[in-house]
């Protein structure tokens, strides 16, 4: 009886692990209860057996090949919903699961998947087949799986019709990311699509142009072949050849596919880059041979085996070369190592993988634990009937951290928070302790974050998972329009710019000061009506030409020039409006400053007339003659000018420039080539004003009709004010509106040289014509002489030549003096009555004599 009560459980242990699928509660690998159930899909073995008997007979078979890095994969999700279910983030509502295994075959994976579909409170293996499923509540709120992206687009499909979410931890197919073809479908990695681009960039970077390619003849090969392809092709890499494995180790053919592209590769001698889109187990058998034929490449390795623990332990693998994969980004895992300690005190009875697990280890407990992964992974299901006894006591921790894929291990651990949070925010407005509060579809729509709208960006919050995060508005000048984007996209600053949370880039407007411009019209109207004054002050010169004040202002013919100097300045502004142009950007500097130094040259020649002939200073008064050249002296200073601009012109001449340093527009302006050269045009021009100023002001207590001085220091003064301010409103000033400065500054000089020097002989003429007299005239020069020294010393000699005519001796009463000479000039005194009579007598010569010169000043 002894005997038999051993053989009991030795038989039951053998039973449950060897047919899994004797009965239908059988087929579950792990379960657990719960309020809400989530269910697993794993490959926890690598190959499902065949049968050989004829005829093949519709029956789920047994499984070999016992993964280890897969099994720790259903710990996780195991140890991810007890950490939920021990803290407050569902608020007492237990999470279940029911884990199965796909042995790496769509065939089982579907039919796990049919369990999924089965309606709440009916038969596990009853399915319900509806046109409206939405009132239907299944037994699984959602799905975390599966480990390949072909079982993953089978299954997704199927769950389709109820819109359960799958979360998958490792199927990266970019084809997923079809939400029309897999609306239910969701990842904890990333696309396959960001990992092809990485590649294609990295072996570019890295000066490769010709590499081989090996995938595996399913849904993910294919799909990460096209989708490197076009990366490829985009970088300039060409493929020298593809070779394809069959994607099932039970396939016949997979040896000799292996030979035959290990054949190619050592065939392409040229081809030293291979890139490895393949299972991990096709990975240990490529790589076993490659080895054992001394092949030596640069492999590339997707992010399904980079990190394989089963790979890097393959003896001799230094001897393959170099391997340079990209792996999923993982965190801390203090905590799954603490559950691993306390696996060997978990029951067994609701956790297949996990007797197995045991059985495997008391079956292997002789092999070492470098040896221990391939011992555990030889054995199938069938083979352990005959070698299942007691529970191993010896657990191998280190084992089992020692083959932990820290990627995948975060990436289950994810997918189990994310569904977490989406209940959680299901479950705030209804009771969730019944299991019909909410049906899988309604959670399709929850994620631990909300997604973020296009004008927005991910950034990662304070929780630990990458799937809470929060939603950012895109900063100015940067954009997205899609959802849930990583970072916003920069727009091109020159030519586009776009606002705070914005879904694309607006292209920037072209600005210039316009003719329609409402500040352009005004200053074009005050420069319109600058010419019309111009025209009738010339006008009115004209109409009285032989009056003493139109020959006092040096005449018509001096007159006409300064006028048309005015009129040059005013047109000049109109260069500085309208759409910019090389020949405008060329011209305009150039016009105002010849016009201006013109302009001052005349005023300048004037004033040195004016104080000429006022001079009483005997030595001043020789100096002024002789630099009194009118001619020379306009020519030479508005010559100047004229080579200043010239140089400018032709060394560093002005150009239309675009300045893009506001956001919104693109400015159209004159760039002026050279600031040197404008200030030293400007400031000539403040030199030529600064001299006449002196001039000016030397003679500002002149008789009142010849005080033209004085008005011309008070224009000399406005334009000195206009220009000193120009200098640091144009430097601060940035738009469109910068040339207006300058036109503004240009009319106040402008207006104030102009109307202070005609504007006060406009008056006398128009108003006190009884002024504008010959006699009146010479009786305030009179006036001037007796109040300012009592008698007036006129020079006899004309402002145009030396004196030649014979001197005279004059006496009066007020001063009594014989015949002079001073520096070979006559000098001659002129009485009070001689000045104020009209008619003097023919032989008072000197009298005569004096009153020609009088009336030429």
């Amino acid at each position: 009886m002894a005997l038999v009560g051993l053989l009991i459980p030795c038989f039951v242990i053998s039973f449950d692990v060897t047919h899994s699928c004797q009965n239908a509660d059988n087929f579950v690998g792990a379960s657990s209860p719960g309020d809400i159930v989530i269910g697993g899909l794993f490959a926890v073995h690598g190959k499902m057996l065949h049968p050989e008997e004829h005829p093949m007979r519709p029956v789920i078979q047994n499984c070999a090949g016992f993964e280890i890095q897969v099994f720790l994969q259903t710990l996780a999700m195991i140890h991810a919903i007890e950490m939920i279910n021990n803290s407050t983030l569902l608020s007492g509502i237990i999470l279940g699961y029911e884990i199965y295994d796909t042995c790496a075959e769509v065939t089982k994976a579907m039919g796990a998947a049919l369990r999924f579909l089965a309606k709440f409170n009916a038969s596990k293996d009853t399915v319900e087949y509806k046109c409206n499923y939405s009132d239907y509540i299944p037994r699984i709120k959602a799905v975390i799986g599966s480990s390949y992206s072909e079982i993953a687009m089978a299954v997704s499909r199927l769950l389709n019709l109820q819109l359960i979410p799958l979360v998958s931890h490792a199927s990266s197919a970019e084809i997923l990311s079809d939400k029309i073809r897999f609306p239910s479908f969701l990842r904890t990695v990333p696309s396959d699509f960001y990992q092809t681009r990485a590649m294609a960039r990295l072996i570019y970077r890295s000066g490769w142009n010709w590499i081989g390619l090996i995938a595996t003849d399913d849904d993910y090969g294919r799909s990460a072949l096209e989708s490197f392809g076009i990366q490829a092709m985009a970088n300039n890499v060409c493929i020298a050849f593809k070779e394809m494995l069959p994607a099932y180790l039970s396939d016949g053919t997979i040896n000799a596919k292996v030979n035959q592209a290990l054949e190619k590769i050592v065939q392409e001698t040229r081809v030293n880059v291979i890139v490895v889109f393949l299972r991990q187990f096709h990975v240990t058998k490529l790589f076993g041979k490659a080895i054992e034929r001394n092949i030596h490449k640069i492999w590339i390795a997707s992010d399904n085996w980079s990190a394989a623990v089963k790979i890097t332990t393959i003896p001799n693998i230094k001897l393959l070369g170099t391997v340079v994969g990209f792996a999923y980004k993982s965190e801390n895992m203090s905590t799954f190592h603490d559950f691993l300690k306390t696996l060997h005190l978990q029951p067994t009875e609701n956790n297949l993988f996990l007797k197995e697990y045991s059985v495997l280890l008391s079956t292997c407990a002789h092999v070492e634990d470098q040896d221990l992964n391939k011992c555990i992974s030889n054995y199938s299901q069938e083979n352990l009937i005959y070698q299942a006894g007691i529970r191993s006591q010896i657990w191998r921790d280190d084992f089992l951290r020692a083959n932990i894929e820290p990627g995948f291990i975060q990436s289950t651990m994810l997918a189990v928070h994310a569904i977490a949070y989406a209940v959680r925010e299901q479950c705030k407005d209804r009771d969730c302790k019944n299991p019909v509060a909410f049906a899988p579809w309604e959670k399709v729509k929850s994620t631990c974050s909300r997604k973020c709208r296009p004008g927005q960006m991910k950034k990662v919050s304070a929780s630990p998972h990458t799937c809470c995060y929060e939603c950012v508005n895109c900063p100015e000048d940067h954009y997205t329009n899609q959802t849930d984007m990583d970072y916003c996209f920069l727009c091109n600053n020159k030519t586009h710019w776009s606002p705070v949370n914005s879904t694309t880039c607006y292209k920037k407007t072209v600005e210039y000061l316009s003719w329609n411009d409402w500040f352009a019209i005004l200053l074009i109207i005050l420069s319109g009506l600058g010419v019309v004054l111009i025209f009738v002050i010339g006008t009115i010169f004209t109409r009285n030409l032989d009056t003493p004040v139109v020959k006092a202002s040096g005449g018509l013919s001096v007159c006409y020039v300064i006028l048309l100097c005015h009129f040059f300045i005013f047109a000049s502004t109109g260069f500085f409006i309208g759409e910019p142009r090389e020949f405008k950007c060329k011209t305009r500097q150039a016009f105002f400053g010849i016009s201006f130094a013109l302009c001052i040259s005349c005023i300048l020649m004037k004033s040195l007339k004016i104080l000429l002939a006022f001079s009483f200073d005997p030595k001043l008064q020789n100096f002024l003659k002789c630099l009194y050249k009118p001619v020379p002296i306009v020519v030479t200073c508005t010559g100047i000018q004229v080579v200043i601009c010239t140089f400018w012109v032709i060394f560093r001449s002005p150009f239309v420039e675009q300045n893009f340093f506001i956001r919104r527009v693109i400015i159209l302006e004159c760039n002026e080539g050279s600031i040197v050269a404008f200030g030293v045009m400007l400031g000539y021009i403040a030199a030529l004003a600064f001299i006449c100023f002196i001039f000016a002001f030397k003679g500002r207590k002149l008789p009142e009709n010849y005080n033209e001085a004085k008005f011309i220091t008070f224009g000399m003064l406005i334009y000195f004010i206009a220009w000193i301010t120009f200098i640091p409103v144009y430097t601060t000033t940035f738009g469109k509106y910068r040339p207006a400065v300058e036109i503004t500054v240009i009319l106040i000089s402008n207006y104030g040289i102009l109307c202070c020097t005609f504007l006060p002989k406009c008056y006398i003429i128009l108003y006190k014509q009884e002024t504008n007299t010959k006699s009146a005239f010479l009786k305030i020069i009179y006036n001037y002489s007796s109040k300012s020294a009592g008698c007036l010393t006129v020079s006899q000699i004309s402002l145009e030549s030396n004196c030649t005519a014979p001197q005279y001796p004059i006496t009066n009463s007020c001063c009594k003096s014989e015949k002079t000479s001073v520096n070979g000039n006559c000098h001659f005194e002129v009485s009070k009555h001689s000045l104020i009579r009209e008619n003097i007598p023919p032989k008072n010569t000197a009298g005569t004599i004096s009153r020609k010169r009088l009336s030429s000043i």
